[in-house]
């Protein structure tokens, strides 16, 4: 009988790095800008977060809940569109950070592969954190400091006082984000996760939460901190809004999805009930905040 040669135990394990590029683990941060730090800080409060750190130079705040980090960025950017924007009072989801095995080889492989790099404008006693272009004026940084010594280490001073870790409520973490694009978009956006990051489509029938529109992106990241990118066109008949492309909101995941919005809704979280929105099993939606904040809560066990 013919035998099969033994798996030699370093390939047992083995990393595809075809798959996964830029070695990818998760979302380090997501960061807000606005002209109302207060009032954002109060929405985030109420969903569980907690300011537990301030910059050292720039009115900015960051949150956390369990390894969940929200900063808050009143300290307007440069570009003229997006202070516009966060001027009018309505926060704006402006960056997403990415862990990666190594930011500057990540930076220098997506600039190869034709992204748009985004001047660093890095002041004393600040970290240079590589950042390309994203969706609409938002930006995609790369952190590869976030084990034993972190980017707040450098950036930022801890608040006296602040409990570390904050708690975190039914163990949420992040899931994802939901972005807009113009029409006929989807194609030009997948391929732009696709090939920058690795990110793949999932198949049509494989739907998260309660608002099963547009294109799923799974990204390569281990199992336990992958998250996904869902991407939306307007509706049938809408004239062309290309020009509003934007990230929308924040997915959170959960066990137990109703658990949790009975917990929220302790702290005063309302969430949509409409004709075609129904907080269930799978998936709520809170209330829009501010003008533009709001949050999806998905069901997901993994942690």
């Amino acid at each position: 009988m013919n035998t099969l040669s033994p798996t030699p135990l370093a390939d047992r394990e083995s990393i595809d790095q075809a798959a996964n590029p830029l070695g990818l683990d998760g979302i380090e941060f997501l960061e807000y800008s606005t002209a109302r730090p207060q009032a954002l800080g109060q929405v985030l409060e109420m969903m569980g977060f907690r300011p537990i750190a301030r910059h050292r130079s720039r009115e900015v705040l960051l949150y956390r809940q369990g390894a969940i980090n929200v900063i808050v960025n009143g300290h307007l950017p440069a570009a003229p569109d997006a202070s516009a924007v966060a001027a009018e009072g309505k926060p704006v989801l402006a960056a997403v950070a990415l862990r990666v095995r190594d930011a500057a080889a990540a930076y220098r492989r997506a600039l190869d592969r034709g992204a748009w790099a985004v001047p660093s404008r890095v002041e004393v006693m600040e970290l240079n954190i590589p950042a390309i272009h994203g969706v609409g004026t938002s930006r995609i940084y790369f952190v590869d400091r976030h084990d034993k010594f972190s980017i707040y280490d450098v950036d930022f001073v801890p608040i006296p006082g602040a409990e570390t870790p904050p708690p975190v409520i039914a163990d949420l973490h992040f899931f994802g984000v939901v972005q807009y694009i113009g029409n006929d978009r989807t194609e030009d956006w997948t391929e732009f996760y696709r090939e920058l990051f690795g990110f793949k489509e999932l198949p049509a029938v494989q739907r998260f939460g309660i608002l099963p529109k547009g294109r799923i992106l799974q990204s390569p990241c281990p199992p336990a901190s992958r998250f996904y990118i869902q991407l939306i066109e307007p509706e049938a008949g809408v004239l062309d809004v290309e020009d509003d492309e934007a990230l929308q909101r924040i997915g959170l995941g959960t066990a137990d999805v109703l658990a949790t919005v009975a917990g929220l809704g302790r702290r005063g979280v309302e969430f949509v009930e409409s004709r075609g929105v129904h907080t269930g099993d799978r998936g709520a939606l809170t209330r829009t905040w501010l003008g533009g904040v709001s949050f999806e809560l998905v069901h997901d066990e993994r942690r």
